[in-house]
């Protein structure tokens, strides 16, 4: 059902929507959250940490098990070994996911220094092999997220032959380099001559950080689609404004009791009740991190958030902030500097 899923949604005119994996942050609970608020069209896994010895991991696998957003699941892999790589590829098909992706952009030095994520991009013939013994592995849909390069956004001249040469079904290109992190200047011209240069669809991705921006983003790009991450972490909300803006509607913008209730959401889907408070309070502040810069300019928000230290007092600093009607756009502020989660 997944597969066909999926299918379908390639096969539409309407741009798709996909939610970026992000390693502890989209997991299962999130997904469902996510899907209360009309959600994306299409969910991506955390990923699944391959090497010799590796086993699926089971709460990542559980969100391909116990999908409950009712769109399609695409597993994500990282790792740089082929046997190992190919292996878990066979058993993740014995699971209804749609499509099976391998990770070749994640910026967290740390996957970067093992010759994983984004760090594979410093030895393309390492990634030539691993895409070859993959498709061969994998007789449904293959997909691949990448950034442009390592440190040198010249390397995309010589990725986008490989990624063709393998007959990927889809790509979704960051558009920055894996040294850039995530800060500003992200080659959109770069997405946009994949979209024209690949066979297979594209989906833009970086900096999605509201529906109109998404909507230029398409406009320049004319990509297939989006992959959001922490725009949609921050604003809930945007693949439904998405939506209805491309319909030529009024998007709804929440005021700042909507995002008070959602923080409120989170506490209740994210947090294990049994747990600690402080490791609860901690588990909040990894998405807070990311709503705090749409909610102020000042940074003094996320300032007095990353120092509570007991829900009563976190939550009384939110209350201080958000008890009110007024419009919320949720959009991020320059001056406050997000924290790199591994996608």
């Amino acid at each position: 059902m997944s597969a066909a899923q999926f299918d379908n949604l390639l096969a539409r005119r309407e741009p798709l929507l996909a939610l970026a994996p992000m390693q502890d942050v989209t997991t299962l609970v999130f997904w469902r959250l996510m899907a209360r608020y009309g959600g994306a069209d299409v969910y991506f896994t955390e990923y699944f940490r391959v090497h010799a010895d590796s086993k699926l991991d089971k709460p990542i696998l559980a969100s391909i098990t116990q999908n409950p957003t009712g769109r399609p699941v695409v597993a994500q892999m990282i790792g740089n070994d082929i046997p190992a790589l190919v292996r878990s590829a066979k058993e993740l098909q014995e699971h209804p996911v749609a499509a099976i992706d391998l990770n070749l952009g994640c910026p967290a030095p740390i996957v970067y220094r093992k010759c994983a994520g984004g760090g594979l991009l410093r030895d393309l013939p390492l990634v030539d092999s691993i895409l070859g013994a993959l498709r061969d592995a994998i007789p449904g849909k293959f997909t691949v997220k990448t950034r442009i390069g390592f440190d040198d956004e010249r390397t995309f001249d010589v990725l986008l032959p490989i990624f063709a040469k393998h007959a990927i079904d889809l790509l979704t290109v960051h558009g920055r380099t894996v040294k850039q992190m995530y800060r500003e200047g992200v080659r959109y011209d770069l997405i946009a001559r994949a979209a024209a240069e690949m066979k297979c669809p594209v989906l833009a991705n970086g900096n999605v950080s509201s529906a109109a921006v998404a909507r230029d983003i398409l406009r320049d790009t004319v990509a297939r689609g989006l992959m959001i991450g922490r725009g949609a972490i921050r604003n809930p909300w945007i693949f439904d404004q998405f939506r209805v803006l491309q319909l030529g509607g009024m998007p709804f913008i929440p005021s700042g009791r909507d995002v008070l209730d959602y923080i409120n959401v989170l506490h209740e889907s994210v947090t294990e009740p049994g747990s600690p408070e402080s490791s609860r309070i901690n588990r909040l502040k990894k998405y807070l991190n990311f709503i705090g810069d749409g909610v102020e300019p000042s940074g003094a928000f996320l300032h007095a958030i990353r120092r509570a230290s007991t829900e009563d007092g976190f939550f009384s600093i939110c209350r201080e902030h958000l008890d009110h009607d007024d419009p919320m756009p949720l959009e991020p502020f320059a001056k406050v500097l997000e924290p790199a989660i591994p996608s």
